[in-house]
């Protein structure tokens, strides 16, 4: 017997970051919240930084040019936190 599956790429459809999660619409109809913690650099933001983000790859990603930070869907999914990296002098 030949079974054949599409393997369709998770993609964000919308996003909104609150003080607690970060939460992703998916185009299927999923949503996907994570800690707001995960991110060091949103935790630390401003609430109008955190609002202006943009879609990257098709949605397979967001980006928050103000704060250089960037989160992937895949990222969301496998519980995969950013890690803080150490202070540059």
């Amino acid at each position: 017997m030949n079974i054949a599956a599409t393997v369709v790429e998770p993609r964000i459809a919308d996003l909104h970051v609150s003080d607690s999660e970060i939460t992703a619409y998916l185009v299927d109809g999923r949503s996907v919240s994570v800690p707001l913690a995960w991110s060091w650099r949103l935790s630390d933001a401003t609430t109008a930084q955190r609002a202006h983000w943009e879609l990257l790859g098709d949605g397979t990603c967001v980006h928050w040019p103000e704060i250089d930070e960037d989160i992937s869907i895949e990222g969301m999914l496998h519980g995969s936190p950013a890690p803080k990296t150490a202070a540059v002098s």
